[in-house]
């Protein structure tokens, strides 16, 4: 009764809010024009345009000048400005088209030397993706490493592992990729793959995961979805966005979430709560100045925990992955997350030729683990008996995050070839706090709640610990970055892209709340540069070579007793890539393929070379005793392939190999966790209208996914085996008078396939000779949703 009391009473007061905000638009914005029957006025919210001119255009209401201002990503959601326009995404759109490239803004795709695919505003809404992190199957040269539960993954790519704040970005600017963001907050996610520490300051090789925000919309749109989730999770989202003034010089969004409910296990439970608020205030024509705030918690409780692997491995091959449906942990184990984030923007047009953007973020991200560690038997994995342990997380309980860019673009000519320069600088700086200690269970050792088979009875006793309010800074890192780059334009056939940058790094650590803060080696003026060479054969297609190198800060090794150096920061890590590509688009369908050669050093500890270890330990120095080495091809495939049927298809071949390594064992293995191939195919067909009103209304979705065999430890003794899961979705939408609606109803893993999502290492970096961490991947789950606009 109380939760149902909560869904009601979210309800009514987004009803309530829409209908008040409908009337305050109505009277504060002059009537849009009607345009002809037959020809809607497009208008995307993201829009295409060079860094030059991305300012606000003073069109009125009603014409298809976009006047939201100067965004950044791409891919945005689409509205019609006449009467019965379409329901969102319905279109399915699914080509990307312009990309985001940090300080060098907004590019077409095929004036881009790199390897970038997405997963378009469409895809999100036609799916049913309730967090970001589900948008990665989409990308075949992405996997999560989940961390306790699939909204707070680490991403990677092409088999590198992302850092937890330097490879993510919202609108431009560095984010924490460990805390749970809803999708419903954002509008698409770009990753560009390969290295790109030239653009944005040091980072590791796993690219760049660009999420961009939902931004106010031209058309006034008053937008209310509820759905649920199996077994049981509704899910209510009120979503208001429109302009006013005269020319609608204020842009508001304002964006809320209510859901709570069983999870996908009995016995379990979820609740995701958000509110967001997203403005463009237009100062001129020239100048815009966006501001953006949300405020999101999420909360779990008795959902699937992982499975250690110890170092040592298990007797035979790993167990089958257990059906998550079955109970798995107590129900008082689980999380408390809290993320808040505030951003703001000014851009401005100097001329037709120069702009410059600043740019500044705040996002506190916090977090509660509290739940059981299950490590599996060393001498029967086949069976999958494991020993649980009660136990919370005493480290990174809470990230503290400053983010910052500043660019300067221009135009200029010489003689006939034409400059797209830029200047400027971005960074960040991050503090990692720690809890002084938990009550109620010993915080390192943990609990022990005894042995059990991941097939039968799953531990239910133990209680829940309860962190100290106080906590203390384990660690913080500075980073900023000087960049310069100039895009050289020589004929239409042929273009130079070069871009330079020069970082500075400041870590600093301690171990305890008692012991000292201290000091490690510093970063200046670290040297990241990338070279590309595009060719265009024809307006419609272009080949490209690019070369990187690029710098990340040093990982810090753990603090163990077998570590001879423990706490000890590495120097700066460096990384190359040689990438060449082709890319085609014909007509709303676009092709592109890149093969490329990975290297990056590659840090684990090792046996010491001096006798000072204390007798008795395994004696390891943690250092780079070793080179990370991938070759791969990657391919996608994104459009309109045929009248009304949409794909947004992609696959990746993958070889990567620890070389170099002073441990025998390892060398020229397999990277933990990378799939030597991973492919995904996502089609959707919409009933033409030649079917007539009622049938033209109703669309088909399928997507199947394809994992390969994984390692799953450093000697790669254990794999995890290959994987296909399929995805079935259908919606039908119609109009309610002149408001469009839509029903969506889908299934994912209709065949309820039990595997393994994930595997990785749990030392920094992602490299260690010790154990590794399995995670099971969801059951078959059922969503429905039924959008309203009003």
């Amino acid at each position: 009764m109380h939760d149902r009391f909560h869904i009601f009473f979210a309800t009514g007061t987004f009803g309530a809010f829409l209908l008040t905000t409908s009337a305050l638009a109505a009277t504060s914005v002059a009537p849009q024009q009607q345009l002809p029957a037959g020809k809607p006025s497009t208008i995307k919210t993201a829009q295409s345009k060079s860094p030059l001119a991305q300012a606000r255009s003073s069109a009125k209401p009603g014409t298809t000048t976009p006047i939201a201002g100067i965004l950044d990503g791409s891919n945005g959601e689409t509205v019609n400005v006449h009467g019965h326009h379409a329901a969102d995404g319905t279109g399915a759109k699914y080509m990307n088209k312009i990309v985001y490239l940090g300080p060098l803004g907004n590019r077409d795709t095929l004036d881009t030397p790199y390897s970038v695919m997405g997963v378009p505003h469409d895809v999100v809404v036609n799916q049913q993706i309730r967090n970001i992190n589900d948008m990665a199957q989409y990308l075949p040269s992405v996997q999560l490493e989940i961390r306790g539960d699939p909204n707070t993954s680490r991403p990677q790519s092409r088999g590198f592992e992302a850092d937890v704040v330097s490879n993510s970005r919202l609108d431009g600017l560095n984010v924490v990729s460990t805390t749970p963001y809803p999708a419903e907050w954002v509008d698409n996610l770009q990753v560009l793959n390969g290295l790109a520490g030239a653009m944005y300051g040091p980072e590791n090789p796993a690219g760049v995961f660009e999420y961009t925000l939902k931004r106010p919309t031209d058309r006034r749109t008053e937008r209310l979805s509820v759905g649920v989730d199996s077994i049981g999770t509704p899910t209510v989202n009120g979503d208001v966005s429109g302009r006013l003034g005269k020319n609608g010089w204020f842009g508001y969004r304002l964006n809320m979430l209510h859901a709570n409910g069983t999870a996908y296990a009995p016995g379990s439970w979820i609740r995701r709560e958000m509110v967001s608020a997203d403005f463009d205030i237009h100062l001129d024509d020239k100048t815009v100045i966006e501001l953006d705030a949300s405020h999101y918690t999420y909360a779990a409780r008795g959902l699937a925990p992982g499975f250690g692997i110890p170092a040592a491995g298990v007797g035979g091959a790993l167990p089958e992955a257990p059906d998550l449906r079955n109970r798995l942990a107590p129900d008082w184990s689980g999380y408390n997350m809290e993320t808040n984030t505030f951003l703001a923007k000014i851009k401005h047009e100097i001329n037709k030729d120069w702009s410059f953007t600043l740019g500044g973020l705040y996002q506190d991200a916090m977090r509660q683990s509290f739940g059981i560690t299950d490590t599996l038997s060393a001498t029967e994995g086949t069976h999958g008996i494991y020993s649980a342990v009660a136990k919370a997380a005493t480290s990174a309980n809470d990230f503290r995050v400053g983010s910052n860019m500043a660019y300067f673009n221009g135009r200029v000519y010489t003689g006939p070839v034409k400059h797209d320069l830029v200047i400027g600088t971005n960074g960040y700086m991050m503090g990692n706090y720690n809890p002084v200690g938990v009550s109620g269970i010993v915080p390192k050792a943990g609990l022990p709640l005894g042995t059990y088979s991941m097939y039968g009875a799953a531990p239910t006793n133990g209680t829940q610990p309860y962190y100290s309010k106080k906590d203390y800074k384990s660690s913080s890192v500075m980073s900023q970055s000087f960049i310069i780059g100039d895009t050289i334009k020589i004929n239409k056939h042929w273009s130079v892209m070069g871009t330079l940058a020069w970082s500075w790094i400041n870590q600093k650590s301690r171990s305890s709340v008692t012991s000292a803060v201290r000091q490690l080696p510093q970063t200046n003026a670290a040297f990241s540069p990338t070279a590309s060479l595009l060719y265009k054969p024809t307006q419609n297609q272009t080949l490209y070579f690019t070369y990187g190198r690029s710098v990340e800060a040093g990982p810090v090794a753990t603090n163990s007793n077998n570590i001879s150096n423990p706490n000890a920061a590495l120097p700066v890590g460096h990384s190359e890539e040689y990438e060449v590509g082709y890319k085609f688009r014909y007509q709303k369908m676009q092709f592109n393929i890149a093969g490329f050669r990975m290297t990056s050093q590659y840090a684990m500890p090792t046996p010491a070379a001096n006798s000072s270890c204390v007798a008795g330990s395994n004696c390891l120095t943690y250092g780079y005793y070793g080179t990370q080495r991938n070759y791969g091809v990657e391919a996608q495939i994104s459009g309109e392939v045929l009248p009304n049927l949409s794909v947004l298809a992609g696959m990746t071949w993958l070889d990567a190999e620890l070389v170099g390594s002073q441990i025998a064992a390892y060398n020229h293995k397999q990277i933990v966790g990378a799939a030597p191939l991973q492919a995904n195919l996502l089609l959707d067909y919409r009933l033409p209208a030649t079917l007539g009103s009622f049938a033209s209304g109703w669309a088909f979705n399928a997507n199947v996914h394809y994992m390969g065999n994984r390692a799953a430890n450093i000697t790669n003794t254990l794999h995890t085996g290959s994987y296909t899961t399929l995805d079935l979705g259908t919606r039908y939408a119609f109009h309610v008078t002149k408001f469009p609606w839509v029903a969506r109803f889908g299934v994912s893993n209709a065949t309820n396939e039990r595997y393994w999502a994930s595997v990785y290492t749990g030392a920094p970096a992602g490299t260690s000779g010790a154990g590794s961490t399995l995670y099971a991947g969801l059951p078959r789950v059922y969503h429905f949703t039924l959008s309203m606009e009003f």
